[in-house]
């Protein structure tokens, strides 16, 4: 149980251009004051990121979302009926928007996520504005799913870590770019599947390009020191194995044994860190199907096993 003293402690540090690890809804991120070019900055550094690679600035609410990016009907359509929750947001950014410049990748977007969890709106309120914060992993590592996570990778560069359980949905939030025409495009898979943001806005656009236009985007992302192996059935000798919809082998975890997606993203991180603390050099892992959350699943896995 994180204490109300604790939080406004959080809060004090960020004003103060620190770094503070907090859990979320979908996995533990590492926040910096959203306003401030250097403690933004500073989130970088601390992460090994690139600076194309812009950043999710987490709001309070629709209200706050409102002064720092320009809504149209398909953006407020979707906050009503997502926020908040686990979705992320592109939209153009208000020429009054206080996030920096440095946080939005130098593009004129901005990714806006109302978060759910207890801890991040208690942080937010006390903040008292937007918190830019990427998954408290070092860059293009396994996405931190419990405070021991954010401390294995990213040690004496956080200032405060918020201690709390290991975050229930465990993988990113949905991405969804909506531009000025309405026009609303999936950029990255998540927890929110695709089918539901369909019923509110109708037919997705594919991704625009190559373009890093959001998190989560670069070819080689969440990955482990381990070479991954995707879609095998059983490991070759010597690997590590990550099972789905079977019990795990002697060298292996499974995501989980009866085939529930939701369970496997509760799990994915903490087992891929998990296996790859083995030594193994390689891990081989089962198919998973692509329809509804294996969508994202898949995403993720696919940018761990891309060429680094």
């Amino acid at each position: 149980m994180i204490e109300p003293s604790e939080i406004e402690r959080a809060a004090l540090v960020l004003k103060q251009g620190g770094l503070v690890a907090f859990p979320t809804e979908t996995v533990y991120g590492l926040g910096a004051d959203a306003g401030s070019a250097r403690a933004v900055a500073r989130l970088y550094a601390a992460k090994g990121r690139p600076r194309f690679n812009p950043l999710i600035a987490h709001i309070l609410d629709l209200e706050a979302a409102r002064r720092q990016a320009i809504f149209v009907e398909a953006a407020e359509k979707l906050a009503a009926q997502f926020w908040p929750g686990p979705l992320t947001l592109v939209l153009p950014r208000s020429p009054k928007s206080t996030v920096a410049e440095l946080a939005c990748g130098g593009l004129s977007t901005v990714a806006l996520r109302a978060p759910s969890h207890p801890v991040a709106r208690a942080l937010l309120r006390d903040f008292g504005g937007p918190i830019a914060a990427p998954s408290a992993n070092r860059s293009g590592h396994v996405s931190a799913t419990t405070p021991q996570h954010v401390r294995a990778d990213l040690g004496g560069a956080v200032d405060l870590v918020l201690d709390g359980a290991a975050a229930p949905l465990g993988v990113e939030s949905t991405i969804v770019a909506v531009d000025v025409d309405g026009v609303s495009t999936l950029l990255r898979p998540g927890v929110i599947l695709r089918a539901q943001i369909e019923s509110v806005v109708g037919a997705l656009t594919s991704r625009p390009g190559e373009a890093i236009a959001a998190p989560g985007m670069l070819a080689s992302h969440y990955a482990p020191h381990a070479r991954l192996r995707l879609d095998v059935a059983a490991p070759a000798p010597g690997e590590a194995y990550l099972a789905f919809g079977a019990p795990a082998p002697l060298n292996g975890l499974t995501l989980s044994e009866r085939g529930d997606l939701i369970e496997a993203a509760a799990n994915l991180y903490a087992h891929l860190r998990a296996l790859d603390a083995t030594g193994a050099s390689v891990i081989a892992v089962a198919p998973i199907p692509a329809h509804g959350l294996g969508e994202a699943l898949r995403d993720r896995l696919a940018r761990a096993a891309a060429p680094r």
